[in-house]
């Protein structure tokens, strides 16, 4: 393999020495510039396979080189090293497109980390993804070619060279989560763990020993040290799915958690080095909730370096054919049957309906429809759509009625608070109808104590049915008083 080769850029000689002699004992070749226009020069001779350079610069910043290597040489990755504290300086300079950021004094183990992880993309180390774009799966492949899918795919391409926080935003249903992981499979992070977790499934007692980790002996209960999310994301991918559900408090510890990129677990005396990329995502939008005094300011422009707009399906309709068809056939491949086909009349109805659900809802309603359908084709009746209004963006989309076939989410795979993509089953409440924005608290109340009464109290079994976890079941449960019900 060709020897690696990075160029440091610092005014400082001592610096410089430091950081060579680190980088020497890594095995890489060096280069070394004292200022902008040096660096440059150094770039454009011998396009060197990362780029390590300071802010702060006689004749210039470090900035100036991110955007430099942006236009010219989006291929080279850059980390840039902050004065302490200047965090508004990282992130500005995350969001002029550097790799990374580490600050002064530099911790040595972070930066070989750093540099490490930030040498894959340049190395061939990242393993090739998938070229073809229409055949996805259930694994994070987006499905998709409309001008509004290309632009995202194209976007995600970008996003997954960089370090920088991501906060995804979208509606329900849209698939954020599994943006998020293609960010993750692409980046050179995708060999660690993605880590997703539903921040609004975590009781608020429980939080800090979730995300944290705790040990033995520090609460009642805590019979044993547990490892916290961040911990379980080392080296990977942490996705904070419905983030602004977190309380204030839990808002405070996450801020420093991600700053000091170290997490204390309860109960314990000393830091533990998290390296974690951070990826978030709500259907609410961050500002509104920032405004009404929900949502803390410090911390919404940590998680916004770069904000992704995940497009909802009434804005990619020359997609909803390709996913019908890409639905029907595992459906048929699951319930190992023959093929099953759209009619051309159930084809016009899904063109013309609005899908407020989105994606999810797309395949709930071909889930049911295939229970419903004669011959193995489903006819416009078998969707059992609501009326269908006209498709401006202004009009107010209703949700669907409840249905005679209901739809679950899998088991939580990964934690008990992990974020989940649908899938369907025949028995089982909505998660569609569960976990829209437009439901109310009522509503939801109604719905659990009906797969309460219909599992005799079984609570294992009333989760299943609802596609929740036991924990989150049990969550609602104290939330609603229901134990006294």
């Amino acid at each position: 393999m060709t020897e690696q080769r990075v160029l440091i850029i610092d005014d400082e000689p001592d610096i410089r020495e430091l950081l060579e002699i680190t980088l020497l004992r890594m095995g890489l070749d060096t280069l070394t510039a004292g200022n902008v226009e040096e660096a440059l020069a150094q770039i454009q001779a011998h396009e060197p396979n990362l780029c390590l350079t300071d802010m702060r610069l006689p004749d210039g910043s470090g900035i100036d080189i991110v955007r430099f290597l942006q236009k010219e040489y989006p291929q080279i990755p850059v980390a840039v090293i902050t004065a302490y504290g200047s965090m508004d300086a990282a992130v500005e300079a995350l969001k002029a497109g550097a790799y990374d950021f580490v600050s002064k004094p530099v911790d040595l183990p972070k930066l070989r980390d750093l540099i490490q992880t930030a040498l894959k993309l340049t190395s061939g180390e990242k393993t090739q993804r998938p070229k073809a774009a229409e055949e996805t799966d259930s694994q994070g492949r987006i499905l998709g070619s409309s001008p509004a899918m290309q632009t995202l795919k194209s976007t995600i391409g970008k996003l997954a060279r960089s370090q920088a926080p991501v906060y995804i935003h979208g509606e329900s249903g849209s698939g954020k989560e599994l943006v998020a992981h293609e960010i993750h499979l692409q980046s050179p992070r995708q060999k660690a763990p993605f880590i997703p977790v539903n921040c609004g499934a975590i009781p608020e007692n429980l939080m800090e020993s979730e995300f944290f980790g705790h040990k033995k002996g520090s609460f009642t209960g805590a019979v044993s040290d547990k490892q916290g999310l961040f911990q379980a994301a080392h080296k990977g991918t942490l996705f904070l799915d419905e983030v602004a559900d977190l309380p204030l408090t839990m808002q405070v510890k996450l801020l420093r958690a991600i700053q000091e990129r170290a997490v204390k677990p309860v109960g314990g005396l000393e830091e533990i080095s998290v390296d974690v990329r951070i990826l978030s995502a709500t259907h609410k939008s961050l500002e509104h909730e920032v405004a009404a005094g929900n949502f803390r300011q410090d911390l919404y422009y940590r998680l916004n370096v770069i904000k992704l707009k995940v497009p909802p399906l009434r804005e990619r309709q020359d997609d909803i054919e390709l996913l019908a068809d890409f639905f029907l056939k595992k459906i048929a491949e699951r319930w190992q049957m023959p093929a099953i086909k759209l009619s051309l009349q159930a084809r016009q109805m899904l063109l013309n309906y609005s899908f407020p659900g989105n994606v999810r809802e797309l395949e709930n309603i071909l889930e049911r429809a295939s229970t419903l359908c004669e011959e193995n084709t489903i006819q416009a009746d078998d969707l059992q759509l609501p009326q269908v209004t006209n498709l401006s963006s202004s009009t107010v989309h209703q949700q669907p009625a409840a249905r005679s076939v209901l739809l679950s989410v899998p088991p939580d795979l990964v934690n008990p608070y992990a974020s989940h993509t649908a899938t369907p089953s025949t028995n089982s409440v909505s998660s569609e109808q569960l976990w829209t924005p437009n439901t109310d608290e009522d509503a939801e109340r109604n719905m659990i104590i009906e797969a309460l009464d219909q599992t005799r109290w079984n609570r294992t079994k009333a989760a299943e049915l609802l596609g929740m976890s036991f924990r989150q079941l049990r969550y609602r449960i104290q939330k609603y008083e229901l134990d006294t019900h």
